[in-house]
């Protein structure tokens, strides 16, 4: 028994379509908020999802110092970085880094949850992250989407 008439769908680059979507960060929970994004970024939302491509679309994200977490994250998170000397381990945590840099936070978290090669790196830059309500991405005509 041969299946003749299925085939298996294989997206080309020339076929991907790319839009982009607007998220509001006000009030949003952290994780729930970049896992959306994840997804949109790496195309999971679409039917012509490819592995192995890049078909996703742009996120534009505003008001990213006005996003909460829960319990005690904002004390008790810490965001370390090493400059290879000894004795040089900085440590931060998620309040001093949300005063200093909301958009890294966000950056940060949607960036561990795409691949961690090449193609996770090609599609981190089609995110874009604004403080406030102002973006310079009106031109786009980002679509308006609540995650």
């Amino acid at each position: 028994m041969v299946n003749v008439g299925l085939k298996t769908f294989n997206l080309k680059n020339e076929e991907i379509e790319r839009k982009w979507y607007l998220v509001d960060a006000r009030d949003k929970n952290l994780g729930r908020l970049c896992t959306g994004i994840a997804r949109i970024l790496r195309g999971k939302n679409k039917p012509t999802f490819t592995p192995h491509l890049d078909c996703g679309d742009f996120v534009v994200v505003i008001n990213a110092d006005k996003i909460k977490v829960t319990g005690n994250k904002l004390e008790d998170k810490k965001y370390y970085r090493h400059s290879g000397y000894v004795g040089n381990l900085k440590v931060t945590n998620l309040k001093k880094k949300m005063e200093k840099s909301p958009e890294f936070v966000i950056r940060n978290a949607v960036k561990g949850m795409l691949p961690h090669n090449i193609l996770g790196r090609k599609i981190l830059k089609k995110l874009k992250i604004y403080k406030g309500e102002e973006n310079i991405h009106s031109a786009q005509k980002p679509q308006k989407i609540d995650l």
